[in-house]
């Protein structure tokens, strides 16, 4: 599930923020290890080939520490912005997508405006609240144009 795949990417990162970025306050800017496979050797696997018992304990440490810290600030993120997410699922519950615009009024807290239609390339907005409707009659586009326009 996404869930579990964001789960799972999060301590890959720590692992590797901790273990081969040297990015620990506690272990400092050391990289422990070049791969994280198990080394086998006849019939005995060993895990790693040097790195003590207590300094796992501590990577693991740190990564547990970073993925809880991350995971409080993710949290406060969404609890702050609770009602964005509200109105988010309501605007999907509506128009089933939602486009840039329509996020961009969603973060900026403002009514969420209707998708523009997208025609032969041509951007036709759908906003009932704007006074521009798209004129479908329009002959713009069959007017000859000036290669050599008049300089004042």
């Amino acid at each position: 599930t996404g869930a579990s795949n964001d789960i799972e990417r999060a301590t890959e990162i720590a692992h590797k923020m901790v273990k081969h970025w040297g990015m620990s306050d506690t272990l400092g800017p050391l990289a422990y290890g070049e791969d994280d496979g198990e080394v086998f050797l006849g019939r005995q696997v060993t895990k790693h080939k040097h790195i003590s018992e207590d300094t796992f304990k501590v990577i693991d440490s740190e990564i547990r520490n970073i993925i809880d810290v991350n995971y409080k600030v993710a949290q406060k993120i969404l609890e702050e912005n609770k009602d964005i997410l509200i109105e988010m699922t309501k605007a999907l519950m509506e128009f089933e997508t939602i486009d840039k615009e329509q996020i961009d009024d969603l973060m900026d807290r403002k009514p969420i405006r209707e998708a523009a239609v997208i025609i032969d390339s041509d951007v036709v907005s759908t906003d009932l609240g704007s006074g521009v409707e798209a004129d479908e009659g329009n002959d713009s586009d069959d007017k000859p144009v000036d290669d050599n326009p008049q300089v004042a």
